[in-house]
């Protein structure tokens, strides 16, 4: 198997990672495309004492905290909204424990691994995990709106927000109730299951809301592939089910982590 099709199946993931890093699909698909780049420039360079997705993203990290140490200020502030928000955020929060809980928690590498990728201890990791955490719960509280029509999964979301110390506007199980929900009670975050109670789509009912005003979604399928497939638009984060609680947490966090609501003064 050639190395291509060795990396093929781990680029949905890496995409996903590096929107979730950057806050912006572009940008984020600009750095996976200089990794590619870098890797078909020169592939005896690429690392073969590991797995092909983990010599991926070491590639990918090589890349974005090269260019990130060397971006100044002014030049983020003058990109779009989402930049000068993650700008503002990394003001209070290192872009280390920022890898290290996206690619523990979200991108679900262990500490090992993540040690390696961001070349640091696996218990340099844990610690930075939760720095990150702790950080982003201080900077961000809201008011979340669930749409999900099996009952013991939105009751799971339902504690995994209030355990985040945010409130929660209602759960939806339709279409036409999550709009009618977001009309009456606006939220500052969405969690949205695709597939509705009625055969309705919560893509369709997210759109809808958006429409109307602008707010945070995290999209919540069984089939992540079916949304990341190199399309636009697509969206910036998502939730593979079964899920684990500590990803639900930490996708939450990523998602307010870019909202310009909860941006601190």
């Amino acid at each position: 198997m050639s190395l291509g099709q060795q990396l093929a199946p781990h680029l949905p993931l890496l995409r996903r990672y590096a929107r979730a890093l950057t806050g912006n699909q572009a940008e984020g698909d600009r750095y996976v495309r200089a990794a590619l780049e870098a890797i078909v420039e020169a592939p005896d360079q690429f690392p073969r004492d590991v797995d092909a997705r983990l010599g991926l993203y070491r590639t990918f990290q090589v890349i974005w905290q090269s260019s990130q140490w060397d971006d100044s200020i002014d030049a983020v502030e003058q990109g779009n909204d989402a930049e000068a928000i993650a700008r503002k955020r990394l003001a209070r929060l290192t872009p280390l424990s920022r890898q290290a809980l996206l690619l523990t928690t979200v991108e679900g590498f262990p500490p090992e691994d993540a040690a390696y990728l961001i070349g640091e201890q696996p218990a340099r990791v844990t610690e930075l995990v939760a720095e990150a955490v702790a950080e982003i719960e201080r900077q961000t509280r809201t008011r979340v709106m669930i749409i999900e029509d099996e009952p013991l999964i939105a009751m799971d979301l339902e504690q995994i927000v209030r355990d985040l110390g945010h409130d929660v506007t209602g759960v939806a199980v339709t279409r036409d109730e999550a709009v009618a929900l977001a009309m009456e009670d606006r939220p500052g975050l969405v969690l949205a299951d695709i597939q509705l109670a009625d055969d309705s789509s919560g893509i369709d009912a997210v759109k809808d809301i958006l429409a109307e005003f602008a707010v945070p979604v995290i999209f919540i399928t069984a089939f992540p592939e079916r949304l990341l497939t190199g399309e636009r638009p697509e969206p910036t984060f998502l939730i593979t089910k079964p899920f684990q609680r500590e990803t639900v947490k930490a996708t939450i966090s990523q998602a307010l982590f870019f909202d310009e609501a909860t941006v601190p003064a």
